[in-house]
């Protein structure tokens, strides 16, 4: 079974949160920088600054998570950021070398 990784993405203020999931975080976040794909929510809003993960043995837990925090309000997804990640600093350096691009 393929690993899963739910992650939340913002812009360079902090203004807006995207929740994605994948089952390879590295490549997917690489993604987003790049805009790759130019209509979809994440590029219209300049969202490729990763502020929050987590990994799951299986993409279908990692795809129950994601709902989960969808189904969230702000503040506690501020707050979840804020327990990992208090600087809101890019972690995308720490975690490229998950997995071979």
């Amino acid at each position: 079974m393929k690993p899963g990784f739910v992650y939340i993405i913002t812009n360079k203020n902090n203004t807006t949160l995207y929740i994605g999931v994948t089952s390879n975080l590295p490549e997917r976040i690489l993604e987003h920088k790049e805009k790759r794909y130019n209509g979809s929510f994440s590029a219209r809003y300049n969202l490729n600054k990763l502020v929050y993960y987590e990994q799951f043995q299986m993409i279908g837990d990692a795809i129950g998570r994601e709902k989960q925090l969808k189904g969230g309000n702000r503040a506690k997804k501020e707050q979840l950021i804020n327990s990992m990640n208090p600087n809101w600093l890019d972690l995308y350096n720490e975690v490229k070398d998950i997995m071979e691009l």
